[in-house]
Formats: C-alpha cells, sequence, structure tokens
C-alpha cells in the first residue's frame, strides 16, 4: 500500500517530549504533512477545533501547517493530525521566514512530485490495458482477463494506496471524507469485476449468465489515474496560485555582511541578525533586515515590497527595509529588528494567514460539504437497490453507483474559494496592500460606502505651523509667540498626532530648545495635556482654530496649522465614487477646514462630518448600515476601523491603527484603497463564478450518473469529469491571477511614465 499519500518526510517529527507542552495564547504551530487538497486541511481544521481545551484552530493547506489556539497539549494534536491520517510535527512558535520557506518548498515539491508518481502509473497502466481491450478483444484470448485483473490491482494498490489509507482513518473516527467516495467507486468496480471474473474461470459458470458479463478493470484503473491527474494538476496549479508567498520568502537574502568593532566583514545567516547590528548593504544586494542608514547614499528599489517603481533617496539616518534592492552605493546600516522579525517576514506571515484563512463565503460550501459524502453513499446505495431490484439489473445498478461514487467527489466545492482567496490576497500583497484574512477580502469587496479620516490619510499628514494668535490671558501671564510655542511644542513632544510633530518641527526651526516634560498623556479626540517647567500646558482643539494653549487653565493662545492633500487623494474619491460607492470624509478639525481640505480632492459638504470625536466616529460607522469600511491612522481612529465591516490602514499609521485594520495600504498610496476594493470585488466574483461551477457541475452529474445516462463507460467518463471540474476552478483561479498580474504592470508603467 502506498502510504506516502499522508507520510513524507518533513522538517519537523514528533517528538516524544512534547506530551506536557500546552499550546499558548499566541498559539502553537504544527507542521501537517499529507494533505493533498483544502478538503483535508478543512476536516483537520474541525477535527482539531473539536478538541477539549482549543479556543481556535487554523491548517494551511498552502503551508502545511496549523495554528492551534487554548490550553491542549501538544501530544493531543500531534495524535489528531494523526489520527487524520497526516504526519504532524511541532514547529517554532514564532513565524520563522527560512523555516517557512523550505517547508513550503518541500510540502509543494513533494505534492507535485507524488501525484505524478500516481498519476503515471495509474494511466501508464490503464492505457495500454485499454488498448489491448478494444484492440483484441476478450474472445480466444483466455489471458486477458488476468491481464485486466493483476494491472487493475497493481493500480489500485500503488495509486490507489492514498485514498484507501485517508478513507481508513476517517472510518475508524466515525467520519467520511472526499477519498471515502473514490476508495469505495474504485473498490466497487473492482470487486464486482473480480466476482464476474471468478465465476467466469470457474467450471460451473462457463455456460451461466456470467459468461457475457463485461469485466471494469480497467475502468477501475482509469478513475484513479484520471482522479490522480486531476489531483497532480491541482498540486501544480496550486504551486503557481501561491507563489506571492513564495516570492515574499524569497525577498530576504540567506546571508548577510556584518561589520565588526574593527570593520571586519562577516558572513552570517540573516535569521541570527540581532538589534544594533551593523551590517553593510552592496551596491546590487538586497537589505537584509530593517534598520537605519549610518554611513553611505544610495537609491533604494523598494517596488517589491511597497509597490512603489520608482526608487527612493536613502541617506544617514533613513530607514530602509528588508528584502529593498540597494542601487549603486555602498551603504552601512544599523539593524533596528532582529532577522525574525522583518518587514518582509511580517507582510509574508500576514500575507499567508490570508491565504489560509476562511471567507464567510466559504460556510455555504462547508455546509454543503459536511452532508455531502453521505447523501452521495445514500444516493450510490439507492442506485444498485433501484436498478437491481426494480429492473433486475444489477450490472446497471453497480456501474450507476461506481459512477455516482466518482462522479460526486466534491474536490471543486472546496477549492472554489481558497483559490480565488490564494490569488486575491498575493496579487493585494505584490502591490503594497495587506488583507489580514479571507473574511476581510470579501467584506472590502461587499462594501457599499467608505469613510476616510482626513490628517495623515487624504491629507500628507505633514502639517506647517500657520498664524499663532495670542490670547488676551496670555500678556497678563507674560507670555510672547516664542514662550507659548516652547511651551506647546514640549507638552507635544510626546504625542503621535501629526499636528503634535508639526509644532515640534516649528519649534527646533526656530531654534527654540525643548524643556523636560513630565505627567504626559494623550486624550484621543482632544488633544494632549503634561506638565512644563512646574506649570499644567495642555495643546486642546478650538472651535475657532487648529488648537488651543492653556497654561495652567488659562487658554493663552490659538494656533492654526496648515495642512496640504496627499497628491492622489483626488484620484481615490473619484475612482471610489466610480465603483459606485458613497464616500464620506470623517474628521476631528473644524468644519471651515474640512471643507477647504474636501473642496481640494472633489468631495462637496454634504459629504464631510467635521468636529468628530472618537465616540462620534464609532457612533457614525455604527449609524451607516453593513458594508461599510473605515479608513484612518490615528490612535483617535482605532475604535472606527475596529467598528466598521472593514477597517483600512494607512501603513504609516500608528502601531494601534494598524492592529485595529483589516487591512493595511501604502502609507504614500491612498488610492490604494480603490485597489483594494478592485481587486476585491474580482476575487469576490470569482469565488461565485466557482461555486457555481461546482454546484452546477455536481447537480447535473449526479442525476446522469444515478439514472445510468453514462452507460457502461460511466466511471471512467465520471472520473474524466470530476478531473476537468477541478481544473476549471483552478483555471478560473489561475486566470484571475494573470489578468490581475497584467493590471498591476500596465499601472506600474503609467506611475513610472507620469
Amino acid at each position: 500500500m502506498d502510504n506516502e499519500h499522508h507520510h513524507h518526510p518533513g522538517p519537523s517529527e514528533t517528538d516524544s517530549r512534547v506530551g506536557d507542552r500546552k499550546t499558548g495564547g499566541s498559539g502553537s504551530r504544527f507542521s501537517v504533512e499529507g494533505m493533498h487538497c483544502t478538503g483535508c486541511a478543512t476536516g483537520l481544521q474541525s477535527s482539531i477545533a473539536a478538541l477539549p481545551g482549543v479556543e481556535a484552530a487554523r491548517v494551511d493547506f498552502i503551508t502545511g501547517s496549523a495554528e492551534v489556539h487554548g490550553e491542549v497539549s501538544a501530544e493531543t494534536v500531534l495524535r489528531s493530525i494523526s489520527d487524520g491520517g497526516f504526519k504532524g510535527g511541532v514547529l517554532a512558535p514564532a513565524f520563522d521566514l527560512q523555516e517557512t520557506r523550505t517547508r513550503l518548498e518541500q510540502a509543494q515539491s513533494s505534492s507535485v512530485r507524488l501525484w505524478r508518481r500516481r498519476a503515471i502509473v495509474g494511466l501508464g497502466l490503464w492505457v495500454p490495458l485499454e488498448t489491448l481491450h478494444w484492440t483484441l478483444g476478450g474472445a480466444g484470448h483466455a489471458w486477458m482477463p488476468w491481464v485486466m485483473f493483476l494491472g487493475s490491482a497493481i493500480v489500485l494498490v500503488v495509486a490507489g494506496g492514498g485514498f484507501y489509507a485517508s478513507a481508513w482513518k476517517a472510518a475508524l473516527r466515525g467520519g467520511t471524507n472526499m477519498d471515502t467516495l473514490v476508495s469505495i467507486g474504485a473498490s466497487t468496480a473492482f470487486i464486482w469485476s473480480f466476482v464476474v471474473f471468478v465465476m467466469q474461470q470457474s467450471a460451473a459458470g462457463a455456460e451461466s449468465v456470467w459468461t457475457d458479463r463485461p469485466l471494469y478493470f480497467a475502468e477501475a484503473a482509469a478513475l484513479l489515474g484520471v482522479i490522480s491527474l486531476g489531483h497532480w494538476l491541482e498540486a501544480a496549479a496550486s504551486v503557481r496560485a501561491g507563489a506571492a508567498v513564495r516570492d515574499l520568502l524569497e525577498l530576504q537574502p540567506d546571508e548577510a555582511e556584518r561589520l565588526g568593532p574593527d570593520d571586519t566583514v562577516e558572513l552570517v545567516a540573516s535569521r541570527d541578525l540581532e538589534i544594533g547590528d551593523h551590517l553593510q548593504v552592496r551596491p546590487g544586494g538586497r537589505v537584509p533586515v530593517d534598520g537605519t542608514v549610518i554611513d553611505g547614499r544610495s537609491e533604494i528599489d523598494e517596488s517589491l515590497v511597497t509597490g512603489e517603481p520608482l526608487p527612493v533617496n536613502r541617506a544617514g539616518g533613513d530607514p530602509v527595509i528588508a528584502g529593498t534592492v540597494n542601487g549603486s552605493g555602498r551603504l552601512v546600516i544599523e539593524a533596528t529588528v532582529d532577522g525574525r522579525h522583518t518587514t518582509v517576514a511580517r507582510i509574508a506571515e500576514l500575507v499567508q494567514g490570508a491565504q489560509s484563512s476562511q471567507a464567510p463565503i466559504q460556510r455555504l460550501a462547508d455546509r454543503v460539504s459536511a452532508v455531502f459524502v453521505p447523501t452521495v453513499i445514500s444516493i450510490a446505495a439507492a442506485s444498485v437497490l433501484g436498478w437491481g431490484l426494480l429492473a433486475a439489473d444489477w450490472q446497471t445498478g453497480i456501474v450507476s453507483a461506481v459512477t455516482v461514487l466518482i462522479i460526486s467527489c466534491p474536490c471543486a466545492l472546496g477549492l472554489a474559494t481558497p483559490m480565488a482567496v490564494m490569488v486575491g490576497a498575493g496579487e493585494a500583497s505584490r502591490r503594497g496592500i495587506l488583507v489580514k484574512s479571507a473574511g476581510d477580502l470579501e467584506a472590502a469587496g461587499r462594501l457599499e460606502r467608505v469613510f476616510f479620516d482626513k490628517t495623515g490619510t487624504l491629507t500628507a499628514g505633514r502639517p506647517i505651523l500657520g498664524p499663532v494668535t495670542l490670547l488676551p490671558e496670555a500678556e497678563a501671564t507674560g507670555l510672547d509667540r516664542r514662550e507659548v510655542l516652547r511651551l506647546a511644542a514640549a507638552a507635544e513632544r510626546g504625542s503621535e498626532h501629526p499636528l503634535g510633530r508639526a509644532l515640534v518641527s516649528a519649534a527646533a526651526a526656530e531654534k527654540i530648545e525643548s524643556p523636560p516634560v513630565s505627567d504626559f498623556t494623550a486624550i484621543p479626540g482632544r488633544g494632549v495635556q503634561a506638565r512644563v517647567d512646574g506649570r499644567r500646558i495642555e495643546v486642546i482643539r478650538d472651535e475657532r482654530a487648529t488648537c488651543r494653549v492653556v497654561v495652567d487653565d488659562h487658554a493663552v493662545a490659538t494656533l492654526d496649522l496648515v495642512d496640504e492633500p496627499r497628491p492622489d487623494a483626488a484620484e481615490a474619491i473619484d475612482r471610489i465614487r466610480d465603483m459606485g460607492l458613497e464616500v464620506i470624509m470623517l474628521t476631528g478639525d473644524r468644519q471651515t477646514a474640512a471643507e477647504e481640505i474636501g473642496g481640494r480632492i472633489g468631495l462637496h459638504d454634504s459629504e464631510i462630518i467635521a468636529d468628530a470625536s472618537p465616540e462620534s466616529k464609532l457612533e457614525a460607522i455604527a449609524a451607516a448600515g453593513p458594508h461599510t469600511a473605515m479608513v484612518g491612522d490615528g490612535i483617535n481612529d482605532a475604535a472606527a476601523l475596529a467598528r466598521a465591516d472593514l477597517g483600512i490602514a494607512m501603513a504609516g499609521g500608528t502601531g494601534t491603527a494598524i492592529e485595529s485594520a483589516g487591512g493595511v495600504v501604502p502609507a504614500d498610496r491612498v488610492s490604494s484603497v480603490a485597489d483594494a476594493v478592485h481587486l476585491a470585488r474580482r476575487t469576490l466574483l470569482t469565488i461565485r463564478q466557482n461555486l457555481f461551477l461546482a454546484f452546477l457541475y455536481n447537480s447535473l452529474a449526479i442525476p446522469a450518473a444515478a439514472f445510468g445516462l453514462l452507460g457502461a463507460s460511466g466511471p471512467l467518463i465520471a472520473a474524466a469529469a470530476m478531473a476537468c471540474s477541478d481544473v476549471s476552478v483552478i483555471g478560473n483561479a489561475i486566470r484571475l491571477r494573470r489578468s490581475l498580474a497584467r493590471e498591476r504592470r500596465t499601472t506600474s508603467g503609467e506611475r513610472v511614465d507620469g
């Protein structure tokens, strides 16, 4: 028996010492070897999720891994993996770039190799058998049935061993899976043919009714060979469709040049780099880790990470991102993260998580699949009994039952959503857009309206200080413009808000030194307060100006800050409107300032909500109804981002905003929001097309098979049709990938020309 179906050599093996380990709050990771389709992953995920103590589980077919959260021992999880017919091992808790790349390459190459061998054995024996059958026939050739019997038996062992092992494991758990249908179908055809063969070879049966009955040995071999061919094509297509994760994993170089105290160069693995290491990046080389330039000047190509086609200048003090390509200058950088937690690693982990997550639309397919196999087995049994008892034609009943079992295999149903999600999330990452889950991708495809924050989202978020108006209280307390700016800038020094950064920059430009600060507090939607030189300083919102400076409860000045719209803000608004979506700008700024910016980017006054606090932003999102997105970048946007059906954060925003969002777009391209919606709509359309193809195929094929409309060659036709249904779903996903890739290349070319 071919046990390789669920037992491949892999990077991790079960450790007998893991029995006492518990999965923590951050989750434990396991390798899973032997999954040959998304149905395997879905079934195993359900089994693990049902274990006592498991809070959440996710099984990733693409990388052959599982992540489990909850209070459950690793030994229990590994036993569940083994009971499912797979081989499991414990992985490091943290996402490891090189380990993931190695496992991904091994899993994909192993799957392709395994199914290729089975297909070659199955089809390689079936073709000559079928040729002999049609050319020589059975009459006068007593050896012919023996050849057919032996050839078919070899195919059942070599090509069918994996199907039988999987079906047997499922049966031991009291369940069924897709392999159950294939196993029962092939076995029924073979056993029926074996009974006929034995009766024909016996003396008692030489003149009986068994003499003219046909044998289906060749068909049993054919259906295993053809189904294996379908899985081979599926595995090869999955390699192409999942190229985005592999491309990301290959961005970070395996090795880096680390500089010693005396500038000696040491070649080390990039995964072993630590914060503070000084690294040399030669011209044309890839940056091995996120860091800051401390020596040299060059142009950096960040297109593969950010999607921006134009190189950017980098010199001392500027940040660089792992995986980007150095231009013509030598750089020395200081690592700001270790080699396992680079931007590339985080992006790859997010993309992998999105590709392996389940979209809500997939639940329909899962509900159908849950009852599909038992229902099909019942239909097959009814076909046998119906033809045998009502028409007295047991042979046609057996053939019809085998045809039903084979043609009903719901692989296409299981592939419909994951293949499209894999393509959509992967293409988004190539454009610098991160989608955290398949649910977020589906939500983006169903949007009806988009709310935008203003500062840092539709505007550059780099306001400059405008007029400073001293109030009567300033003169009474002996404060002039310079002193007010000194106190306000000091209070804002710890703020992440763009307005605070503008005050700090203005004070630095006027060479105003910042005094020590204590008791700093940021109040979302209101401002900041701190103690400076023993005084309580507040920089808070004002009804008539951008903000008001309050010293010891005395309002001493108002400040106006001027911000500029992003260059592509108007384009983003127009594109989203052209998609039929409502656009609303939601800002905490004053009405007049908001309307001034809104007018410059094409927004009507009715599309602007100003003077919004975090609470009122949250209320606006809640009142807007379903299918609503919020785009923001600050702490004061976090609640609204979390409340919206889809939160989209700007990559340059605060960590709180990014954590609250379901998607992240490049910091300098708000027009990527329109790209994200477009990608999601194309992906959702492809999912619907795939589900339609899968449901249509099964709804038409099963009745035709049950009523014997496919004739004596029904099992063979069923095997070919099932393989074609898988390929049609996969092919539709590949078509989406190529179409989106052409769009991306065209858009990138236009941006460079512009």
